[in-house]
């Protein structure tokens, strides 16, 4: 019997956990292939390929960004094969079984929940007495009528086998994420979120864990994603894998968990500042909302202000990057509640702020009372909500506005300096910058174009030009720097019109020639050249302190020279500064 596991994932660097352990699982008895697509491939290559395998049996893992796509793959599968046997499994099938059974009568069987053991066990049906009744966690149709069995008890997660030993996916580790789980389950409630319905956590073996990472690191693996639920729910697990991995990692791998902050206590964070090297790992934080109405009404507990103690220390220590989540959407979170919600957590910095809209997933609580709330939301996955009793669509759709700019202007750190001047000088909060900058990107059309960085740059500044913001020279200037320390090399013609005269710059670059100690030791130590300061630097001149402010966050307005070099040996670019009236005394 040929079977074939697939899934299409949400992007090529992805890879799918579940369909590596249903293989492994069904190991030696069953020999299972492999065949990952993205949702971005073409539904006739997924088919040919699929084809091409000459499976007898095929299982696709679905999710809410896969099964739209998955269902036109099973449709055109079932044409040119009727005999084939499709299996579905995975959390967007799980639920609303019944309903998915009359929606796509192509598929064959539903494996519900948990499905290792499951699927095992539908193969051996297959395979010999077809006698599926035997089987829970499965739903199939026997002379037209839907059964529909009980799930399957719980596995001892500790006896499952490895699901990383594959000789196929050694070549790809370097260059995909690897994905990694040492429990199943969450001691939490949220009713928005599909792991509350699971009861109880369940941990795999610690020392086979240990086991796989360290396989995964010798065969190149250097992205590493936890995707436990609550990484941290046992203080003293979460310690000895933290260390195991501080011991034991090599060079160039990252780690990411998903981590509960508002119990991870201070010990912890003080050990990982003084223990972790710097980039080796990055906590995501689900922050949801700081309205405590409607944290209770879905059931999440969350103590907010030990949540930012955990991320101020995390921050302080300078060690791990933060990627903080927000829910726009839940129940009694209005567009002024949300703004709130929005500054409360921009607050504390994150190298990252996902800002993410409700989706009533199938099997939640939230879905289940949605009319309680007004709740209106799309027919299909991903099921995002288009507004409720007191968030219209007019709001959602400002706040997607506030969204894209975000992930453009914050998330992807191009202008850092900027922005930060913009959030905590011109505009009253942050969310109402982002806000005016996303309705103005959005009136522009600029929603339906691309870009490239200058783009940004120039966008930018157009919008600021345009609302008079206070301080356009400032930000002018902040803006070049971050534009130029961005550079590798030097750029052939920057965002901005050149500001300089050619004979003013010709007599800054002579000034630099034969007095290079104007911007200090470092720059003097670099012993450049005539050609070398003209072929790899960039001057500009700035009508304020750059290293003053850049220290201290205070404006003090004085002419200043900007000298950025690009070292062509290195690819590192350096800045230096001086003021006008220190240049031009030096003559």
């Amino acid at each position: 019997m040929n079977v074939v596991l697939s899934t299409l994932n949400a992007k090529y660097i992805h890879t799918s956990l579940s369909i590596r352990y249903l293989k492994a699982y069904a190991e030696p008895e069953y020999d299972v292939q492999l065949a990952e697509y993205t949702i971005k491939d073409p539904v006739m290559n997924i088919v040919t390929d699929i084809y091409r395998k000459k499976p007898d049996v095929v299982g696709f893992s679905c999710y809410i960004w896969n099964i739209e796509e998955t269902i036109k793959v099973i449709k055109m599968l079932r044409k040119i094969n009727p005999k084939l046997t499709i299996v579905l499994g995975g959390p967007e099938v799980t639920y609303d079984v019944s309903e998915w059974l009359d929606k796509i009568p192509e598929v064959d069987f539903i494996v519900i929940g948990e499905g290792e053991e499951t699927f095992k066990q539908l193969l051996d049906e297959l395979n010999y007495d077809n006698n599926f009744d035997k089987i829970d966690g499965i739903a199939y149709r026997q002379e037209k009528q839907k059964v529909i069995k009980r799930p399957q008890k719980k596995l001892d997660l500790k006896l499952l086998p490895s699901p990383f030993r594959f000789d196929e996916d050694r070549l790809s580790l370097s260059k995909r994420v690897t994905y990694i789980e040492t429990s199943r389950g969450c001691p939490f409630s949220c009713q928005f979120c599909l792991s509350s319905i699971e009861v109880g956590v369940r941990y795999f073996d610690r020392e086979k864990v240990k086991d796989d990472i360290r396989y995964l690191m010798d065969n190149g693996a250097r992205t590493i994603k936890f995707v436990d639920r609550t990484f941290n729910i046992s203080r003293s697990y979460a310690m000895e894998m933290f260390r195991f991995l501080i011991d034991e990692h090599k060079p160039g791998t990252v780690f990411q968990f998903e981590i509960t902050a508002d119990i991870m206590r201070p010990e912890v964070i003080e050990f990982l500042n003084q223990e972790a090297p710097p980039g080796l790992f990055r906590f995501e934080i689900g922050v949801q909302s700081t309205n405590d109405a409607t944290n209770e009404l879905v059931m999440r507990k969350q103590n907010f202000e030990k949540l930012t103690r955990t991320v101020t220390m995390v921050k302080e220590g300078g060690k791990i990057d933060q990627h903080l989540d927000l829910i726009a959407g839940l129940p009694e979170e209005n567009y002024g509640s949300f703004r709130k919600t929005f500054n409360d957590v921009f607050a504390m910095r994150p190298e990252e702020l996902q800002l993410g809209f409700l989706k009533m997933l199938r099997g939640t609580g939230l879905r289940l009372t949605a009319k309680d709330h007004g709740y209106k939301y799309m027919d299909t996955s991903p099921y995002e909500i288009l507004e409720n009793d007191i968030l219209p669509f007019d709001d959602i759709m400002r706040i997607k506005q506030v969204e894209d700019v975000l992930e453009k202007y914050w998330n992807d750190h191009r202008m850092d300096q900027t922005i930060e001047f913009l959030v905590s000088n011109s505009y009253p909060t942050p969310f109402d910058f982002f806000q005016l900058f996303g309705t103005y990107w959005d009136e522009q059309g600029w929603i339906r174009i691309g870009h490239q960085l200058e783009d940004l740059f120039k966008r930018l500044y157009q919008f600021l030009h345009e609302t008079n913001v206070k301080d356009l020279d400032i930000i002018s200037g902040l803006m070049k720097y971050d534009y130029l320390r961005k550079q590798k090399h030097k750029p052939r013609k920057p965002w901005w019109n050149d500001s300089l005269e050619k004979p003013t710059r010709a007599a800054y670059y002579r000034d630099i020639v034969n007095n290079p100690h104007v911007f200090g030791r470092q720059f003097t130590h670099l012993q450049l050249s005539e050609k070398d300061i003209h072929k790899h630097t960039v001057i500009e001149e700035l009508n304020f302190n750059l290293s003053h402010y850049l220290l201290s966050e205070k404006i003090v307005h004085e002419q200043t020279l900007l000298l950025v070099y690009f070292d062509p040996s290195t690819n590192k670019t350096s800045y230096f500064t001086s003021t006008i009236d220190n240049i031009t005394n030096t003559k």
